[in-house]
């Protein structure tokens, strides 16, 4: 039976409607696929995915030996998405003590409405063994790890005002840290973290990424040994004296690198969250203060330059003497008569500084004082750095330029003044100091490497060298006897200075700074520095007295340790004894086979091979015993030998060999 017309019209209708249909479908399927396939994707990409910038590991900071200061390494910071986690009260209680924070803390964070929240950055690798073993023992949910860079300062508190140290985020806050981050810090990478459809990470994918390229590394120009030295030096005058504070700056006067650079109070930067702003602080080149007679030096150079003076006039002192209405008296109040500019110097006489100083004038005085490098930061390689006070020329009376010949009126850094004494063992040729060596790439290959820069001839080697018989006269028969260093020949002057109010209207009372500068051996000087003890409270506060014996014992232990031989024909050290260079120091003298009884008032003496110098020195120290140290590196040899006994202060001579730990 044949279909009626209107239904094979309306079947024809029927199919055309369709096959429209599925064709207009598949134009609209390959559209998609090909035409906005990639835009469609990316967007499902990006709901399923998390975009993070990652940091790869800072470059290594080293001393001039190859030694590390500050190394960097990955540590897993853990996080959470607090949609996935079933009981914030049970898993904050688990967490707190492993992460030592307070469980309100956790819970807080744990309840938040984000789906990703930190909860401990950078942990110690026992801390995240701790929380993968709870995550494992209790099925907790929500918590993950992502590997970050840390920062470690294998020293602990050694030169940790240079160093400084660096946030969570990678961000260097203090010191080379701080200066130099853009330098050390390794390059960024965009990490894309897999997320589930609710946007939580999948954890496989935190785990994948892999740091691209560290960060440069950087050599200074610091001797952690020398830097040693000068820290337990620093510790035992502020014990002994009852400073508040304390800096010591050693340079090298022929390249202006800078050896060692310590200030007390201090920090462990590996715990820098513990301390206060004043541990922080640098006071080597961020603190000012009125020089005293260590400036002394500064006028001289510029009288004699002049010729103003000659090292054999006579003047006449009185004890005192009177400028614009002000009386200025010697610091003892003593009146010496007929003297010698010599003896002015050895003797620090203000009165004959004042008729020096006047002689100069105050426009040259200034300008040689400029000159030497106050009033202006020295351009050091690291954060904070002050620029001291000077005055103008046009606004000094004579009674400002006689409180500026005695080192009053005027305010400097300690590295200043160091920089200053330098240029005058440098025979007048002031160079910038540094801290800076070289940089590294991450093979070890150097990029670049820093020298000396000459920054002017502040006062000819004639007059440097007049300066210098004089300075030195100081510590040999004057008032820095208590600096000499035995069988060496060194130069520098005292200084003692009331301490400035802090509101900037006078002094305060009873409050004083002492100091030492100096520089030696004086016929070929190795080594310039400033010794600075803030507000003594012991009742002794001149730098004579305090500050003059703290550089004595320290450049004692360095000349050894640069191998400088003693100037009088004495031998640098007392011989090994024999047994010594025998003995295996690593166990019991053979045939040995107990440990020697000791006797009393003695103490048995440690074997030190393999110590580092910091480790040999403690101790040592800690028995009671004297370290001398000779050379750098790792202890190699010891006398007496190990194993025996000795008396508490008996002098244990190590000898110490260099090893380049850089790659």
């Amino acid at each position: 039976m044949a279909m009626p017309v209107n239904m094979q019209k309306r079947l024809a209708w029927f199919l055309t409607v369709i096959m429209l249909g599925l064709f207009t479908l598949a134009v609209r399927v390959a559209w998609i696929q090909f035409g906005e396939g990639k835009r469609l994707s990316a967007k499902v990409q990006d709901q399923l995915q998390e975009s993070r910038v990652m940091q790869s590991p800072r470059g290594t900071i080293y001393d001039r030996n190859g030694r590390e200061l500050a190394v960097s390494s990955l540590n897993k910071s853990l996080y959470a998405d607090p949609q996935e986690v079933k009981d914030a009260d049970e898993l904050a209680g688990l967490l707190a003590p492993v992460l030592a924070m307070p469980a309100a803390d956790l819970k807080e964070r744990l309840t938040a409405e984000a789906r990703f929240v930190w909860l401990k950055r950078t942990l110690e690798p026992e801390a995240a063994k701790a929380v993968s073993a709870l995550i494992k023992e209790h099925q907790l949910t929500g918590l993950g790890f992502i590997e970050e860079s840390k920062r470690y300062y294998p020293n602990d508190s050694l030169a940790a005002q240079v160093l400084g140290f660096v946030g969570t985020d990678d961000v260097g806050l203090e010191g080379i840290e701080n200066s130099l981050d853009k330098v050390i810090k390794g390059s960024k990478r965009k990490q894309v973290i897999d997320t589930d459809s609710y946007g939580t990470p999948i954890f496989q994918s935190v785990f994948s990424f892999l740091p691209e390229k560290k960060g440069r590394s950087v050599c200074l120009t610091i001797d952690s040994n020398i830097q040693y030295i000068v820290e337990r030096a620093l510790d035992a005058a502020m014990a002994k004296t009852g400073a508040r504070a304390g800096t010591v700056v050693i340079i090298q006067p022929k390249t202006g690198e800078i050896l060692a650079m310590a200030s007390r109070p201090t920090y462990n930067p590996n715990q820098f969250e513990n301390y206060g702003a004043e541990a922080l602080k640098n006071r080597a080149i961020s603190i000012i203060y009125e020089p005293g007679s260590t400036f002394k030096s500064v006028i001289a150079a510029a009288a004699l330059e002049e010729g103003k003076v000659r090292p054999d006039e006579r003047f006449i002192d009185k004890g005192y003497v009177e400028v614009s209405g002000r009386k200025i008296k010697n610091w003892s109040d003593e009146s010496y008569g007929s003297i010698t500019f010599t003896d002015i110097i050895k003797n620090s006489i203000n009165t004959g500084f004042v008729q020096v100083g006047l002689r100069v004038g105050a426009a040259k005085l200034t300008n040689y004082a400029r000159a030497f490098g106050f009033g202006k930061a020295t351009g050091i390689e690291l954060p904070g750095e002050e620029e001291g006070l000077l005055f103008d020329p046009k606004d000094m009376r004579d009674s400002d330029t006689a409180t500026m010949s005695i080192g009053q009126s005027i305010a400097v850094t300690p590295l200043q003044l160091t920089t200053a004494i330098a240029a005058i063992a440098n025979d007048g040729v002031l160079l910038k100091p540094r801290i800076l060596k070289e940089y590294r790439n991450e093979d070890g290959t150097v990029e670049e490497t820093f020298e000396p820069v000459i920054v002017r001839q502040v006062i000819s080697p004639e007059t440097a060298r007049t300066l210098k018989g004089l300075l030195e006269k100081v510590v040999s028969e004057g008032g820095g006897k208590l600096a000499a260093v035995k069988g060496y020949r060194f130069a520098g002057k005292t200084g003692t200075a009331e301490k400035l109010n802090p509101n900037g209207v006078g002094y305060l009372a009873g409050h004083y700074i002492a100091s030492f500068a100096g520089f030696g051996p004086v016929d070929d000087p190795q080594v310039a520095a400033v010794v600075m003890l803030d507000d003594p409270l012991t009742g002794m506060y001149y730098g004579g007295t305090i500050a003059a014996p703290v550089f004595s014992d320290i450049m004692s232990q360095v000349m050894r340790v640069m191998g400088i031989r003693p100037e009088d024909g004495s031998r640098l050290l007392p011989p090994a004894k024999p047994e010594a260079a025998t003995t295996n120091q690593a166990a019991l003298p053979a045939g040995q086979g107990t440990i020697p009884a000791v006797p009393a008032g003695q103490v048995l003496i440690p074997p030190l091979t393999g110590k580092t110098m910091r480790e040999a020195g403690d101790m040592l120290h800690g028995l009671g015993l004297t370290f001398v140290p000779v050379g750098t590196g790792i202890a190699v040899k010891q006398s007496p030998a190990p194993y025996t006994t000795a008396k508490p202060g008996t002098e244990i001579i190590v000898y110490f060999e260099s090893v380049n730990t850089i790659p």
